[in-house]
């Protein structure tokens, strides 16, 4: 497990990787476009988040724990988060379409978000977020031809991967001071927010998944196969030493 100080050399270090090609022209086509143009805009506003509640959550969190270096951390991870709306706007900007100010999902995320103080629930929100990032990401790279997009999804696939672990490992550091008692319960509400949370994001990107060859039980069963590689793993940790997950889209 790494200290938060570990945490920041590496998103320090992954900030300064370029790994997109901005020479490169856009080749979407139109029906290409069609089938993706909405929730690429949807989810290219979600990643622009000024993630001021959640530096506050991690301050406050961080107080608590006697741990300076983890608002940094956070700072540093939510820095990335915004390199990725930058590339997909600067994307949709390239291939003449406009940025949208405004998406149902993000304004329901965001509402859930700013009502939230606790460093728990934002913990649990990202990794259940990011884990369905994953599974649109890999469905923009199969769902087109283009080059740029293709290269730009799979930059923010390499940082996603990182990200559900530094957010994993800090669910398992919360989970691990409850009792037993209380355990029970977080678990069951991780496992009942995670699902309910997939099943509206598959309902608001399904075209987007479908391009990428994702029929719902095939997405399904990739969203479960994650809950059993991140928070499924926090069952069993009283009894089994978790190792490390591979956090990689599949």
């Amino acid at each position: 497990m790494r200290t938060s100080q570990n945490w920041i050399d590496h998103f320090r270090s992954n900030l300064q990787v370029q790994r997109v090609d901005w020479s490169l022209a856009p080749a979407i086509t139109s029906e290409e476009k069609k089938e993706i143009i909405d929730s690429l805009k949807a989810w290219q506003l979600g990643e622009t988040s000024d993630g001021a509640h959640l530096l506050a959550a991690s301050r406050k969190y961080a107080w608590r724990i006697d741990d300076a270096d983890y608002p940094k951390a956070v700072e540093l991870f939510i820095r990335e988060e915004q390199k990725h709306g930058n590339n997909l706007g600067r994307y949709i900007d390239s291939i003449g379409e406009s940025r949208v100010q405004k998406d149902w999902g993000d304004t329901l995320f965001r509402k859930i978000r700013y009502m939230n103080s606790s460093m728990e629930l934002w913990t649990i929100a990202v990794i259940t977020v990011e884990s369905t990032a994953q599974i649109f990401y890999q469905s923009l790279k199969d769902a087109t031809e283009c080059t740029l997009l293709k290269q730009i999804s799979t930059d923010i696939l390499i940082d996603e991967a990182a990200h559900i672990e530094f957010q994993m490992e800090r669910l398992a550091i919360i989970y691990s001071t409850k009792d037993p008692i209380s355990k029970f319960f977080a678990y069951h509400f991780y496992k009942y927010f995670y699902y309910t949370v997939i099943l509206v994001v598959w309902f608001a990107h399904r075209r987007a998944f479908k391009a990428g060859k994702n029929t719902f039980w095939k997405y399904f069963r990739k969203m479960n196969l994650k809950f059993r590689r991140t928070i499924g793993e926090l069952k069993y940790e009283e009894n089994h030493v978790m190792e490390p997950a591979d956090y990689t889209a599949y």
